[in-house]
């Protein structure tokens, strides 16, 4: 007996995960872990003016990762200046006209950025009126072009904007877009904030359809504000993530649990170089 316990309390000191299935859940550890990363568009209103100097900024939050290029500038000399500030870009997007027509582009940018993700954020139709016709649309351009994408070695994910929660059948065209939509050349990136927007649960749908999930856009919203299928709202609604209506620690666990890996923090409000850094504060002090 005595040799068996001196045999554990030798593999502990070597493999130190063996003495515990998991640090996840336990009372007291941090629930957010993954590196710091921010949406470009929350920066909309600086990239234009002066790259370097907003890289700088973004650098001197902490953060790690940015989702999206910087317009104009060469994919090659932007992933050298965030490179330059220790930033990788693990995720660029594209719009639905480009992955209709030509998503080898879109396969060449995504690549000299050093980037595994390409996002779609929107699918043109009419403000509101997201119909099955469009959703039908939505998957024959997903399906073709993410095929694309992943012969170059590459993931694409769809941006849900809210609009996709118009009911269908037993759910809503979101479900029927996820369920028609070919698991091997389609993921999905959850923009929490507007999952909310629409009618949605963000925890509910993170479980129901786990690992199509690659990504998350972390957003707060105003509490009490009206909501509809329109995907589009006030940018001052959005707040420092834990200050608004959504259950941050909720969403951010289940995330965890199935193994989204990158997380943006995106802040649409003119506010955003006060509220990125509370924002982050906030992530940090969370714990199971």
């Amino acid at each position: 007996m005595k040799n068996f316990l001196l045999l554990v309390i030798a593999l502990t000191l070597i493999f130190p995960s063996c003495s515990t299935s998991s640090k996840i859940g336990k009372v007291g550890t941090p629930i957010f872990v993954a590196p710091v990363g921010v949406q470009a568009y929350s920066f909309r209103n600086y990239f234009p003016k002066d790259v370097p100097g907003t890289l700088d900024r973004i650098q001197a939050m902490g953060i790690k990762e940015i989702e999206g290029g910087a317009g104009k500038i060469a994919p090659e000399d932007y992933k050298k200046m965030c490179a330059d500030r220790g930033i990788s870009i693990p995720s660029t997007g594209a719009n639905f006209k480009q992955l209709a027509e030509d998503p080898m582009s879109i396969a060449k940018t995504a690549k000299a950025l050093g980037s595994k993700y390409v996002m779609c954020a929107w699918v043109p139709h009419e403000r509101g009126e997201f119909s099955l016709e469009d959703a039908n649309k939505t998957i024959e351009v997903f399906n073709a072009a993410g095929k694309v994408l992943k012969e170059n070695g590459l993931t694409f994910c769809y941006h849900a904007h809210g609009y996709e929660f118009q009911p269908y059948q037993d759910g809503t065209l979101l479900d029927y877009i996820i369920q028609n939509t070919n698991p091997e050349y389609v993921s999905f990136e959850m923009d929490i904030f507007w999952v909310q927007f629409g009618g949605g649960d963000p925890v509910a749908l993170l479980k129901k359809y786990g690992n199509r999930w690659k990504l998350l856009h972390l957003k707060d919203m105003k509490k009490g504000i009206e909501k509809d299928l329109t995907g589009g709202t006030d940018v001052e609604y959005n707040v420092p993530l834990g200050t608004g209506e959504l259950d941050m620690p909720g969403i951010l666990k289940e995330a965890r649990k199935i193994g989204i890996a990158h997380y943006f923090i995106e802040d649409e409000s003119s506010a955003v170089v006060n509220q990125v850094p509370q924002s982050i504060a906030y992530l940090r002090s969370l714990k199971y």
